[in-house]
């Protein structure tokens, strides 16, 4: 019971110091309409790479995967995800076994594009097509509102995006060891969270999703 009440706190802590402004446009439960433009801020232009009309860089005109442009509906409850150590994982194009591949290396590597990371409900990292970023290798950071019937994209994109904890997620993941890809944990680099294993999968578990 203290467990939950702690978590509880937790949680409410999260969604006070998480990013109010309005949902992004296009970006609402349901919507069809991707960032298209390659830059990671969602005004879905079409005239960058991923449009799909061939002259983009992983836009699924034979060069490579297609660039996933996730939609407030792509996000679900992360318990249905599997877990790495502390984060859930997933991958939007289908190919699970190779991001797991990396996740679960000793030496790690790059992630294939199409991996989804989440450690908490309310933050994500999406592996884009090769180019779509190179400072943030190629990973697309979210800030996200969820309740029992659905997820919010508050704000999206590379090096701007503020997570729940009031910092800016690149900066943060930007002090991984070259290795690990962007992608901390408690010996990869990055500054350490305010709080361990437990209360993190009594966030996960939390999640209202999935109830």
């Amino acid at each position: 019971m203290e467990l939950n009440q702690r978590a509880l706190c937790l949680s409410l802590v999260l969604v006070a110091c998480s990013p109010t402004p309005e949902p992004l446009e296009g970006d609402e439960v349901g919507s069809t309409e991707g960032d298209g433009d390659g830059d990671g801020d969602g005004d879905g232009d079409g005239d960058g790479d991923g449009d799909g009309d061939g002259d983009g860089d992983g836009d699924g005109d034979g060069d490579g995967d297609p660039d996933p442009q996730l939609t407030a509906a792509d996000f679900e409850c992360i318990l249905e995800w599997p877990k790495v150590r502390r984060f859930r994982i997933t991958n939007v194009l289908g190919n699970l076994d190779a991001s797991l591949a990396i996740a679960e290396s000793p030496t790690g590597g790059v992630y294939p594009t199409g991996t989804l990371i989440q450690l908490i409900p309310s933050e994500a990292m999406l592996k884009r097509a090769p180019g779509f970023s190179p400072q943030t290798s190629d990973w697309e950071f979210f800030s996200l509102a969820v309740d029992a019937d659905s997820t919010t994209i508050l704000d999206r994109g590379t090096v701007d995006v503020t997570n729940a904890f009031g910092g800016n997620c690149f900066d943060c993941h930007s002090k991984a060891d070259p290795q690990w890809d962007l992608i901390c944990e408690q010996d990869h680099g990055c500054d350490p969270l305010p709080f361990g294993e437990a209360e993190i999968t009594a966030i996960q578990e939390a999640d209202p999703r999935c109830n």
